[in-house]
């Protein structure tokens, strides 16, 4: 009898790995939360922005703007997280972050919307 334990791993060949899947993971999340960092502000500034009267259409305007640039930049970051999350770098709860300021963007430009 051969005192075999079975199939043996080299321990350094998984090591580089590892540190890949980690770096890859830090920097994949570092620009995610970058990006909704910032569409977060363009939505916060679009319900920040309200008509002083009748007769300020331009702040109608602005906020509608806003919310559609929040709104764009939502789906680049869901574009971007759907990438992150099919190279297994990230896990599928990164989908609410994009998911929710979408959500924020169209609501201020339909049902919240300023009127005059």
């Amino acid at each position: 009898m051969s005192g075999s334990a079975g199939p043996t791993t080299d321990v350094r060949e998984s090591r580089p790995r590892r540190s890949r899947g980690w770096v890859g993971t830090a920097v994949c999340a570092v620009a995610l939360t970058l990006g909704h960092l910032v569409t977060g502000y363009v939505v916060l500034t679009a319900y920040m922005v309200e008509p002083d009267g009748l007769w300020d259409r331009q702040a109608v305007t602005n906020a509608s703007f806003a919310a559609g640039i929040g709104l764009a930049f939502s789906v680049m970051t869901a574009l971007l997280s759907w990438v992150f999350v099919k190279a297994e770098w990230l896990r599928r709860w990164w989908y609410v972050v994009p998911a929710g300021l979408a959500f924020a963007a169209l609501l201020r430009l339909t049902v919240l919307a300023p009127e005059l």
